[in-house]
């Protein structure tokens, strides 16, 4: 018997953990004995039934998974080897990886870097790959150190945090936009001046997050060479008018909110670009190239100051941790 957070109906008021037969978990290429999983904004939303995040039920939640094959049809992905699938619709269409097992097309299946292990790549997931989806598109653009700051939004969660550091690591200025510190810029919690002491050791710098949750003008001092935002809403409106002349704003979260009560001023009369980022159905070339990125950049130590690891049973738990932004860093599910 396997156990799974799974939604039978939208009008559950939260996912419950069931145990289902192992015949549930079959069908596909691959079957993946679960070492780890990970909980991310849109996992916290699918969890609680905060946001429609399933397309059809029942279904196991989870956008990521991370395991061994036990089963296979697949030469690429034999019994034993060790990998990991980061969306391509898993908790959405496809049952996902909060759950002790999971059945999977071979094609989207992903190789753990090389000296790294499960519990690495979980504490990245999609979060950090999505951050370094963001990065890729800065340097794309492109955009260099020298040219100036980076604005990150959302540095408590996973996305900002690895965002930060990936940014650091090529020698870019940070400044971090966080709700987790107070108007003195002091952390509001011990919890949060951990997280916040090793991005600091690094060159980023923290700002109130109400310095642009609000309505501002459409045009605004330049101050940013660059931005990467998971928040949405007013924030991404105030980052664009924030943005230097020619720059680039890599935008992949609505935290905030979805709407975008923003002015064409930016793109107009300062040449921006506002580039989507959607982690979901990217090229293995695309996803290789990010998982390169944080393989070279971040070694297994260098997460252990982001990394809350958490039984398979605690899941919902954390995620509405998660939703009250009581949480910094990454939530790791250990589904052994």
């Amino acid at each position: 018997m396997i156990r799974a957070w799974i939604s039978r109906t939208a009008e559950q008021a939260q996912a419950e953990l069931e145990t289902l037969d192992e015949s549930e978990f079959a069908g596909q290429d691959v079957v993946l004995k679960l070492h780890y999983s990970c909980l991310n904004y849109k996992d916290a939303l699918a969890l609680t039934h905060t946001a429609p995040i399933a397309r059809k039920y029942p279904m196991v939640h989870g956008i990521d998974a991370v395991g061994e094959v036990i089963e296979s049809n697949s030469d690429q992905w034999p019994v034993g080897a060790v990998c990991q699938v980061n969306d391509w619709g898993l908790g959405e269409t496809h049952w996902g990886g909060l759950a002790e097992r999971a059945s999977v097309p071979a094609q989207w299946i992903s190789p753990i870097p090389e000296g790294r292990s499960a519990r690495w790549a979980a504490a990245l997931g999609t979060a950090g790959y999505t951050a370094a989806l963001c990065v890729m598109a800065l340097q794309d653009h492109p955009v260099k150190p020298e040219d100036g700051p980076v604005l990150v939004t959302g540095v408590s969660g996973g996305v900002g945090t690895v965002a930060c550091l990936l940014l650091q690591h090529l020698g870019y200025e940070v400044v971090g936009l966080t709700g987790s510190i107070d108007a003195m810029g002091e952390p509001v919690s011990e919890s949060a001046a951990k997280h916040f002491e090793r991005l600091q050791l690094g060159s980023t710098h923290l700002i109130h997050r109400e310095s642009m949750s609000r309505p501002g003008k459409p045009l605004q001092k330049e101050q940013f060479a660059a931005v990467v935002d998971s928040v949405g809403s007013h924030t991404l409106v105030n980052a664009c008018a924030q943005t230097k002349y020619g720059g680039v704003v890599a935008a992949c979260g609505l935290a905030q909110g979805m709407d975008f009560q923003g002015s064409v001023a930016p793109f107009i009369l300062r040449g921006i670009t506002l580039r989507g980022i959607n982690c979901v159905y990217r090229t293995h070339a695309e996803r290789d190239r990010a998982w390169g990125m944080l393989a070279q950049a971040l070694n297994e130590y260098d997460l252990d100051f982001m990394i809350k690891e958490v039984r398979l049973a605690q899941a919902l738990e954390s995620a509405r941790l998660v939703l009250a932004n009581q949480l910094q860093g990454r939530v790791v599910v250990n589904c052994a």
